[in-house]
């Protein structure tokens, strides 16, 4: 649906290129998809979430609109279909950990990272931390503690990009294990203060598996392909036609189609919001946006340093096993893949008394880059 503006917003026009928080986008008017149906669905239904979805697929701005609800900013969401279905006199303490900005070479560097993070938010809150007294875990658990006592309210959690300090070093095993470790040693707090937590959401481009990182937080309720989320970031179909309708006129919709959607969770096909925009600004033109911006220099490296052998992605059959997740030490190459939206699921269903995956390749533009 096309949502209304904020109030006192000029009128809805702008492509919301490169804006991630919920704030400029509905103050400013930008154009927006309105996707507060599922964020409803989550904050009333459930505890901790997971989602784990290829780069430029609007995660970040998902994250931030979580905080926005937690936050009790009511206007931001005026004309959304989550406005009249919200107690909006219920506010929580938000923690925001956001791994996005710059790249960390080494745990040293990582632990720092997110010594800053804490002390950010301890900031925001108007907490403290006596690092003398407390390592990262100590001081996570005081600021969970801490807020959920100041403000009277269990705190909200939200992790943008948790797996990147990983990834980014994924074809050195060695670094990117102690990376994992340093991240498991923050993650494993939720777990133990589980009684001051009202709501977990983490979103990354992989999913690694819950014995190396998750152990620690293992209630995650992972919506990856999860057919009721399966249209939560990116854009349908019906999105482009309402929202964007103008902004198409004239467009060959089946041609767009080839180039730009195929993105399947399980449920009804996306396209990357980062190609759609693109593709109006740039005057309708065919280009593979998201590969030039998107691409995830992790892949890359890998695929050089292993020399992968690839077989026909045209028609690929896994098991659930294989999309589910990795480890540092054991990669497969068609999880990788398919994460980071190289591939998408065709169809799925039982064989042989097993759940399968169908792979394909999601549309034009990866079949080129590809």
């Amino acid at each position: 649906m096309t949502a209304k503006p904020a109030p006192g917003a000029p009128a809805r026009h702008r492509l919301p290129i490169g804006i991630q928080t919920l704030r400029e986008m509905r103050e400013a008017g930008y154009l927006y998809v309105d996707k507060t149906a599922p964020v409803l669905e989550m904050v009333t239904q459930g505890k901790a979430w997971f989602l784990s979805r290829p780069r430029r697929f609007g995660k970040s701005l998902l994250l931030d609109t979580f905080k926005e609800v937690f936050e009790g900013n009511q206007g931001l969401f005026d004309g959304l279909f989550i406005h009249d279905r919200w107690d909006w006199r219920q506010t929580y303490p938000v923690i925001k950990l956001d791994f996005t900005a710059g790249q960390l070479d080494s745990r040293t560097a990582l632990d720092l990272r997110i010594r800053r993070l804490l002390v950010e938010n301890q900031q925001r809150l108007g907490l403290d931390c006596e690092w003398a007294d407390n390592d990262i875990p100590g001081c996570f658990a005081q600021l969970i503690q801490g807020a959920h006592q100041a403000y009277g309210q269990p705190v909200v959690i939200l992790v943008d990009e948790y797996d990147k300090p990983i990834l980014d070093n994924i074809e050195h095993p060695a670094i990117a294990a102690g990376q994992r470790d340093g991240l498991k040693n923050l993650y494993s707090v939720m777990k133990a203060e589980d009684a001051h937590i009202r709501f977990i959401f983490m979103t990354g481009v992989s999913k690694f598996s819950k014995v190396s990182l998750f152990s620690g937080i293992n209630q995650l309720n992972d919506i990856t392909l999860d057919a009721r989320f399966a249209t939560l970031c990116g854009y349908t179909q019906q999105d482009l036609e309402t929202t964007f309708g103008t902004h198409l006129h004239g467009v060959d919709r089946d041609e767009l189609r080839r180039w730009f959607n195929g993105y399947s969770f399980l449920g009804e096909s996306v396209y990357n919001p980062f190609d759609i925009l693109l593709f109006i600004d740039k005057g309708h033109s065919y280009r593979n946006y998201w590969f030039e911006t998107g691409s995830p220099s992790f892949l890359l490296k890998l695929f050089q340093r292993e020399r992968y052998f690839l077989p026909d992605l045209e028609n690929l059959e896994v098991s659930e096993e294989i999309l589910d997740a990795f480890d540092v030490e054991c990669i497969n190459p068609v999880t990788l893949l398919f994460q980071t939206g190289y591939l998408t699921i065709a169809k799925a269903g039982p064989k042989l008394g097993e759940f399968t995956f169908w792979l394909k390749i999601p549309n034009q533009e990866v079949r080129i880059a590809l």
